[in-house]
């Protein structure tokens, strides 16, 4: 008699849900069945796969074999995976090839040329040892080339500004000596 594990679809028009289920090859799709080992249902996120590890191991040992859909389940679950550790078979996933980008020759030369500048220290850089002194006297000429570069026009109208704005009487002078003193 030749056993196969396989799905029985259950669940109404539209709704499927399968019982993976141990049967006689020849039974019908639907028919009679010698044990039911898991179920799954397709139609939930995510899909729901249960099934009894043991007992498909237990199965699978005797014969059965499973049907291409039922494998992928068995996959899932990873019985399919100890059924072949146990059989002695070896169990290798395959590696993803890398895709590697079209790189021109103009652009692998400039990379090559980055990676010889990067190994070669400059004679210019400073060493780690060293302290570093110029970065002080850079940061100061900057803000004097910034002085210099400004025009002189817009410190006029903040002169202007201060000409123009009224006097505010300090705390210690009476509001009146203070109005007086501008007529």
């Amino acid at each position: 008699m030749a056993v196969k594990i396989r799905l029985k679809r259950m669940g109404k028009k539209r709704q499927p849900s399968y019982r993976v289920v141990v049967a006689d090859g020849r039974s019908p799709r639907d028919g009679r069945f010698i044990e039911q080992i898991g179920r799954y249902d397709p139609l939930t996120e995510p899909s729901v796969v249960e099934i009894d590890n043991d007992r498909a191991l237990d199965w699978l040992s005797k014969g059965a074999q499973p049907t291409d859909a039922a494998r992928k389940l068995l996959e899932i679950s990873g019985a399919w995976s100890q059924f072949r550790a146990t059989k002695g078979e070896v169990h290798t996933i395959a590696a993803i090839p890398e895709v590697k980008a079209k790189v021109s020759k103009k652009q692998q030369a400039a990379a090559a040329a980055a990676e010889a500048a990067a190994a070669e220290p400059a004679e210019d850089a400073p060493q780690d040892d060293a302290p570093v002194e110029g970065a002080a006297v850079e940061a100061a000429t900057v803000e004097e080339a910034t002085e210099a570069a400004a025009p002189e026009e817009a410190s006029a109208p903040e002169e202007a500004a201060d000409e123009a704005a009224p006097e505010v009487a300090s705390d210690d002078e009476p509001a009146e000596e203070a109005e007086g003193e501008e007529s």
